[in-house]
């Protein structure tokens, strides 16, 4: 019979071929640089600058629409709109002289100057003919006190000459800087001197109707004006034009945008603090497992420990897991190659010394009958040497196929309705018989590669023929248990060791009836079913048949597939 102790952890014959194939690779510079990158990672980078990215393109449309200002400077103008209408309404009531059509204005002045003084807005009254009357920018001047102070002390220490040219420049920026207005064109402000005209809402105004404007002065400081008549019982007296002074308007912008800047400041120092530790947490691990895997594939640290971090319930986690599981097994591998090159130089060794032997006792034969017993010993040992070597090529190659060979349904009930009418078909050894029970109607299908799944049932068969006595019978038999699919193949043979259940599955083990032919059984054939089963989900063993005394009246090899479907 034939073995192999087989489990996940165990390789097969293909995988140790190519993992000693493997053992020269040299090392991946892109792998050795690991120890040599920054703390910066390049995956920190990345966190860090998207989520950046992001809040600058908040901050940016936040501050492009905060800097138009448009609900502000709407509220603003009709604010002003109310304020010239109530103006121009009082001056047209108390300064107009009829008699001469035109403002009075010792007595427009005083009245100028205390219905506008509190509003914090120029006021200017142009005449009929556009010529500037009155301007409270001097009126409202006449009454303010100056206080001189004398300029201070030049300095003649280059370095607070140049902190103080340096604060000048960061100051002018900065004030820039929060007057800045992206895609907005406005027409510049300019001052117009004796004639009103120049400005176009005056010349509305003039026209009997109320117009506005909106200019930006040399400083970058919005100016609002706003032009009404002055008339009283349908008689024009004038104009009215209020303007804001000071760029009152900016200076609210310029303290909401100081406040998002400093809330953005903030939020982006937030987002920097997080970014980092959302890359420690997710690159640092990342950069241990790389370099924890990257010293394995090296092997120059014996056996490295891969780090699992159980306390992460994250993919992380999993991926650490899984890495710690996929060295385990590699490690399973490597020494499944030692222990495979180590049985195969065993088994190749018998034969090639039996065969050395028989050799040397052919060349000192004296007679033909012994030569003819060395020449026998010589012929089975090449048989022998050359299905050991058809088996191991097979069992090197099973391990590719399985991984490129395409899954279909297979009718596992059918498959083996015929496999047994094929072995009935043909003349077998000592009258023995095979036979074939499964449920009426029923057929399991699986998911696998017919092929394969047929070398396992032939070799079982094959097992169970050749242990089976005279004129005795396998039965072949296969049913459904639930989500899986149960095929038996038992014997009436002498059944099998207690101690040798597990052991009949070890690559290379063979326990032979003394009648089976020389050099047909390498000892791999079970160890080759059982690594067909683990490819395709499924599992096998073996146990004994007993009869009502205990006895053992056989063995069997019972085979678990998941159940892929029932057939019709």
């Amino acid at each position: 019979m034939n073995i192999r102790s087989d489990d996940p952890s165990t390789p097969s014959m293909g995988e140790t071929l190519r993992t000693t194939k493997a053992a020269g690779v040299e090392p991946n510079p892109h792998a050795a640089s690991l120890f040599s990158r920054t703390h910066f990672s390049p995956l920190t980078r990345r966190i860090v600058f998207f989520n950046a990215f992001a809040l600058l393109i908040l901050i940016a449309g936040v501050l492009w629409v905060q800097s138009t200002g448009g609900g502000l400077v709407e509220e603003r103008m009709a604010g002003i709109r109310d304020q010239a209408a109530i103006v121009g309404g009082a001056l047209a009531e108390y300064t107009a002289d009829s008699g001469r059509r035109r403002i009075d204005l010792p007595t427009a002045e005083p009245l100028l100057r205390q219905l506008v003084a509190p509003t914090r807005l120029r006021a200017q009254i142009f005449g009929t003919d556009g010529e500037l009357l009155v301007d409270t920018r001097f009126l409202l001047a006449r009454n303010v006190v100056t206080r001189d102070e004398l300029p201070p002390p030049d300095s003649a220490n280059p370095v607070i000459d140049f902190f103080r040219d340096t604060r000048t420049a960061i100051g002018e920026f900065y004030s820039r800087f929060l007057n800045f207005r992206p895609f907005t064109q406005l027409e510049p402000y300019f001052e117009a001197g004796q004639d009103g005209r120049v400005y176009h809402e005056v010349v509305s105004a003039l026209g009997g109707e109320e117009a506005s404007a909106v200019r930006v002065n040399e400083l970058g400081k919005l100016v609002l004006s706003v032009a009404v008549p002055i008339e009283r019982l349908a008689t024009h007296y004038g104009v009215l034009m209020l303007t804001t002074e000071s760029g009152d308007i900016d200076d609210i912008l310029a303290e909401e945008r100081a406040a998002i800047i400093r809330v953005s400041l903030i939020a982006f120092g937030a987002l920097l603090l997080s970014s980092l530790y959302l890359a420690g947490f997710i690159a640092a691990p990342i950069r241990r497992l790389a370099a924890a895997a990257d010293h394995v594939r090296r092997g120059r640290a014996g056996r490295e420990a891969i780090p699992t971090f159980n306390d992460r319930a994250d993919e992380i986690g999993e991926l650490a897991e899984s890495l710690a599981a996929m060295t385990k097994a590699l490690y399973g591998r490597i020494d499944s190659i030692e222990r495979f090159a180590a049985d195969v130089a065993h088994e190749l060794k018998n034969p090639l010394t039996s065969l050395k032997s028989a050799v040397e006792m052919l060349e000192r034969a004296r007679d033909n009958e012994a030569r003819d017993r060395m020449v026998e010993l010589v012929r089975n040992d090449v048989k022998r040497i050359d299905r050991l070597i058809t088996d191991i090529s097979d069992a090197s190659r099973l391990d590719a196929e399985l991984s490129r060979a395409h899954i279909d349904p297979v009718n596992l009930t059918r498959m083996l309705e015929t496999t047994v009418e094929i072995y009935n078909g043909m003349e077998l050894p000592r009258g023995v018989s095979v036979t074939f029970d499964s449920e009426p109607g029923t057929n399991a299908i699986v998911q696998g590669i017919a092929e394969r799944l047929g070398q396992v049932f032939r070799n079982l068969i094959d097992n169970a023929i050749s242990f089976s006595p005279d004129d005795g019978t396998v039965d072949v038999s296969v049913k459904i248990v639930g989500p899986i699919v149960r095929a038996i193949v038992a014997d009436q043979g002498p059944g099998i060791p207690t101690a040798d259940l597990e052991r009949i599955f070890d690559r290379f083990f063979s326990s032979r009836p003394a009648e089976a032919e020389f050099g047909k059984n390498s000892g791999l054939g079970l160890a080759i079913a059982r690594q067909i089963m683990f490819s395709h989900g499924g599992r096998i063993w073996a146990d004994n048949q007993r009869n009502e005394q205990g006895k053992k009246c056989g063995a069997r090899f019972i085979v678990e597939l998941p159940l892929s479907r029932r057939g019709p």
